[in-house]
């Protein structure tokens, strides 16, 4: 069993959260008077493990008004980001801290739950969906654990609280966060009562909104254990209702070896895409299916349709192909789609420096543009455009020269080229 970076005799060794800054002022505020306020949920459990944290979730038995009335009379401002569901955020200096009263779940369709307000702690933490993520911290730096999440932690497991089924009846979503908790944190794979109710219960996945879905996908595919978690995902049946299609886990694990290689960090948006696309159309799907943002779906459709004549590579083009792949898809597309081909391929060592060369040359640029040939007397429109076109073809043939003598030269054929086809035309 691992130890626990952040624990000494119960308690957390860097206190300093609780000491000074934006949660420190926010625990001096809601604390006092009959009432208790405390750090819950992953800040806990991250500061437990010794790991950074930047959002700070704070439960309390004070109830919304209380909260709100406090915060208020501090000076602090309050958005009321879930009132309903006991929850309102205040923003301390700037950095908001999302509070929400102590409560019970009495009813929940697998979306949306009802609630009831309480003041038990041990309560509120059965209620949560993971051990390690019902711990909670009082001002005195006490980790205060009801359902054996340290233990759990320092074993490097991730477990339902309670009947994993009924857990995830409550809200669906817990399948995949199920499946991104024990890809960041468990050492020897997933839980198998976890993993068993997960597959009982996956048809409930559909009910889930595309914008859930797709926040807990993209975090689980940057996760240490991505993809033998993904991989398992694949053999019981769950990549079909999320991606809508198939998904290409070899290739996944492929791309997760190259990034190591490159000591690249992960890179969420690229594993999805050898996750789970191999021409636009894909893409497009999934535009659709996880509510991509336009720049996201934009950089997937690209990637595929250049990956498209790199399909079934053995080796990467040579370094003149590389720069036509340069010059017409760009440097993100073309990179992309030669690093989707490398994690396709049977790892040949010359993709590394076909990479390098596509990271390291300038993106070459036409030397020409349509007031070029105007100049040149080269008929407005139609003309110029197909002008140029040709004189874009024959300048990638020629090897993207820069030489003034031989762009003159290729611009003096194409032009007379053009004017010849325009006399014929015009005889016509």
């Amino acid at each position: 069993m691992t130890a626990l970076p952040g624990v000494a005799n119960g308690k957390l060794k860097d206190q300093t959260p609780l000491r000074r800054g934006p949660l420190a002022r926010a625990l001096e505020v809601l604390n006092g008077g009959g009432e208790e306020t405390r750090l819950v949920g992953g800040a806990v459990r991250d500061l437990v493990l010794g790991e950074p944290v930047f959002d700070f979730d704070l439960t309390t038995t004070a109830i919304t008004d209380e909260v709100v009335r406090r915060a208020r009379k501090a000076g602090f401002k309050v958005a009321l980001t879930g009132i309903s569901h006991g929850t309102v955020t205040i923003v301390v200096d700037g950095y908001p801290l999302e509070t929400t009263t102590l409560r019970e779940d009495v009813e929940t369709d697998g979306r949306r739950a009802k609630v009831v307000f309480g003041r038990d702690f041990d309560s509120d933490a059965r209620r949560r969906d993971f051990t390690i993520n019902a711990l909670s911290l009082s001002t005195d730096g006490a980790i205060h654990d009801y359902v054996g999440g340290l233990q759990d932690l320092a074993a490097r497991r991730v477990r339902f609280i309670g009947e994993a089924g009924v857990r995830i009846r409550e809200d669906y979503l817990r399948i995949l966060r199920f499946f991104r908790f024990s890809a960041r944190f468990s050492e020897s794979g997933l839980d198998r009562e976890g993993l068993a109710a997960a597959i009982h219960e996956r048809s409930g996945l559909a009910r889930l909104s595309r914008e859930r879905v797709r926040a807990e996908l993209m975090k689980l595919l940057v996760a240490p254990h991505a993809g033998e978690v993904i991989e398992t995902m694949g053999e019981n049946g769950f990549l079909e209702p999320v991606l809508g299609g198939v998904g290409y886990t070899r290739r996944l694990e492929r791309l997760i070896a190259i990034e190591a290689g490159r000591g690249e960090s992960a890179d969420a948006l690229l594993r999805l895409a050898a996750l789970g696309v191999l021409i636009p159309e894909d893409a497009e799907r999934l535009r659709c299916r996880l509510r991509l943002a336009k720049a996201e779906a934009d950089r997937l459709i690209a990637a595929a349709a250049t990956l498209i004549d790199l399909h079934g590579a053995i080796a990467p083009p040579s370094f003149h192909g590389l720069r036509t792949l340069l010059f017409t898809a760009g440097r993100e597309a073309a990179r992309d789609a030669l690093t989707l081909a490398e994690a396709e391929s049977d790892a040949n060592a010359t993709f590394a420096t076909a990479y390098r060369f596509l990271v390291d040359i300038p993106e070459p640029k036409l030397p020409i543009g349509g007031a070029d040939l105007l100049a040149r007397g080269v008929p407005a429109g139609g003309p110029v455009g197909r002008t140029l076109r040709a004189f874009q073809a024959l300048w990638v043939r020629a090897g993207f020269p820069s030489e003034p003598a031989t762009v003159t030269r290729l611009l003096d054929e194409v032009v007379t080229k053009s004017a010849a086809v325009h006399d014929v035309r015009t005889d016509a």
